[in-house]
């Protein structure tokens, strides 16, 4: 692209594009750096919701099994991987991101397809952080909900002394 825009002959003068206007072409094309790790960060939550849900959430249970059988039953290491991808968020979430880059072609840092590649391991990395925050909320509820029955029960059922 930079060649073609270097090459490209301006309209009154004649003369070839100055490499000045390639920058600024540039500059326009991508983001600001801010805005790009906001992009980051907000494109990030789908990538986490989607890969969390088909990974642990009750409505693609019965799928979900059927891919953990697959995955540990299967005849070809190729259909054992195949079906794995869809137990484990963190292989999934690799999918995801490449899928969700390709809807919004997003690039972080650089202009061409390094910046797709910054952007997709950057993408699954702060979606598998996110991942695990809401693992770990998820433990600690549970962990106050069961302190909570436990706490009822002492106060319904006292000892007898």
């Amino acid at each position: 692209m930079l060649r073609e825009l270097e090459g490209k002959r301006g309209p009154a003068s004649g003369q070839t594009t100055p490499k000045r206007s390639v920058s600024l072409y540039l500059k326009q094309r991508m983001m600001d750096l801010p805005l790009q790790v906001v992009w980051l960060l907000l494109l990030a939550i789908p990538v986490a919701c989607i890969a969390w849900t088909i990974t642990h959430e009750e409505i693609f249970r019965e799928p979900r099994q059927y891919c953990q059988q697959e995955s540990s039953g299967a005849k070809t290491l190729l259909r054992r991987k195949f079906f794995y991808l869809f137990t484990c968020e963190y292989c999934f979430s690799h999918y995801v991101a490449a899928g969700i880059l390709l809807l919004v072609r997003y690039k972080l840092l650089l202009p061409d397809w390094r910046g797709y590649i910054l952007a997709f391991f950057s993408l699954v990395w702060i979606a598998n952080q996110y991942m695990s925050i809401y693992n770990r909320l998820r433990l600690d509820i549970k962990h106050e909900q069961v302190e909570i029955k436990a706490d009822e029960k002492k106060v319904n059922f006292p000892k007898a002394a």
